[in-house]
């Protein structure tokens, strides 16, 4: 593949690279070109001020023929206004060109439209050349992050290597604590499942993409949090139903169960809106790869829950390592979360905290309720609201980091990383504020 070599001028002085990536055949294509048509994606920093030189055929220019750019993405690339230049030249500058002022907001990907109208029809202008392939890739600036040695991202650490085994041996016990009766008792009698079902992947999704248009979220930031809100429960859900007077054994039923069903409903979700985000064209959703990542998770518990029917001194074993390797992967996750703050949340804009302030709050409040409509006991009505108000964040950053470029992926991740921070902190408040009250009125806290 051809590989051309672009550049936009930066302000006065400062010149920025654009490499290219696609190349295009001839044709009709002459009419607009940017360089010599040959790339159509290009690399740009951000809060940047430049310019795009967009050339057109001389010969087949009319008069009365103007030239349109949009971006389709403003918060990533707004374009300020459009110049005619030159109409001679030599060599890539050969023709009739314009000058395309654009700024660079935040990181993301922001898709061009180009549009060469004739104006001369006086009731309705009439398109005769439209081209939608050029891409603007808007990079973060780099910040330098703590890691040690010469690691440029926090997903090159390697703490983060030694944590994934320990991960799947802790969800491997985790299986081991799953009762084969409570799953039953919970297929015969459902409704606790399917309120968090509804709640988990199809209320909280459509929450996070209303949330995401009301505060007019960047594209790819409003797709990370709308794959948040998909996510399935987790995140510790279980303790806090213990420490909350909630039934432990469905919590853990349904924490698993919902991993399951998550392994289609987060594909099937992050397809549907990213259709209506209109993001479809710019960030490629990986089914396959959010389907590895929820399996991660699946395979491990069940296959701890086979090791506690088939090989129940495995199972004992496996049992006395929750608490040693829960409390290694605390502090490997508190040094990680650091690493990863300083990449991700660089340049955090104001919007998104209140909305990962928001969500866990929802979630909760939206769990609660249906609970309550489906008439279920008060410790299951408070499994099913933390079941739904404290998703598993932590794998939405995964499938995130796993699935989109990096500059993508680190600015769509500060969704799952201000929603996990907030569940975190909200639900320790809660904990804190029900203990307090059950020692002041024991009676009241136990109902």
């Amino acid at each position: 593949m051809k590989t051309g070599v672009l550049s936009l001028i930066c302000g006065l002085t400062m010149m920025a690279a654009v490499v290219g990536t696609t190349v295009l055949p001839q044709g009709p294509e002459e009419l607009l070109r940017i360089g010599d048509s040959n790339v159509v994606e290009f690399e740009f920093p951000e809060r940047r001020r430049g310019i795009i030189v967009v050339n057109s055929d001389s010969e087949q220019w009319q008069d009365g023929w103007t030239l349109r750019v949009e971006s389709l993405d403003p918060a990533v690339l707004r374009i300020e206004n459009v110049s005619e230049g030159q109409s001679s030249g030599s060599g890539w500058q050969q023709g009739r060109s314009h000058i395309v002022h654009i700024y660079s907001g935040v990181a993301g990907t922001a898709p061009l439209l180009l549009q060469l109208l004739d104006l001369n029809p006086k009731d309705k202008p009439i398109i005769i050349a439209e081209r939608t392939e050029f891409r603007i890739h808007v990079l973060p600036d780099a910040v330098p992050t703590p890691l040690v040695g010469d690691l440029e991202h926090f997903s090159e650490h390697p703490v983060l290597y030694v944590l994934l085994p320990l991960i799947f041996i802790n969800k491997c016990a985790f299986g081991c604590k799953v009762d084969l009766a409570t799953l039953k008792g919970l297929l015969k009698q459902p409704q606790p499942l399917l309120g968090g079902m509804l709640g988990q992947f199809v209320i909280m999704p459509l929450y996070g993409f209303a949330l995401a248009k009301i505060i007019a979220l960047p594209k790819a930031l409003a797709l990370g949090l709308v794959i948040t809100c998909s996510a399935p429960g987790g995140g510790g859900g279980y303790l806090y139903s213990l420490l909350l007077g909630g039934d432990v054994t469905v919590a853990i039923s349904m924490t698993l169960i919902s991993t399951v069903v998550a392994t289609g409903m987060m594909p099937l979700s992050s397809a549907i809106y990213s259709h209506l985000l209109q993001v479809h064209d710019s960030l490629h959703v990986p089914f396959i790869k959010i389907l590895v990542t929820l399996l991660f998770i699946a395979v491990p518990i069940s296959t701890g829950m086979f090791i506690k029917y088939k090989f129940p001194k495995v199972s004992g074993f496996l049992l006395l390592l929750i608490r040693p390797f829960s409390f290694l992967l605390i502090i490997g996750g508190l040094f990680m979360a650091y690493q990863m703050g300083a990449a991700i949340l660089a340049n955090v804009q104001p919007h998104i905290v209140i909305a990962g302030v928001t969500v866990p709050v929802c979630g909760l409040c939206v769990g609660y309720l249906l609970a309550f409509c489906l008439r279920l006991s008060s410790p299951l009505r408070r499994t099913v609201s933390i079941e739904v108000g404290v998703q598993n964040s932590l794998l939405a950053l995964a499938v995130l980091q796993l699935s989109f470029q990096r500059a993508d992926a680190d600015f769509a991740s500060q969704a799952p990383f201000l929603v996990a921070l907030s569940s975190t902190s909200e639900m320790l408040l809660v904990v804190i504020v029900y203990l307090v009250y059950s020692k002041l009125c024991p009676s009241a806290g136990t109902s």
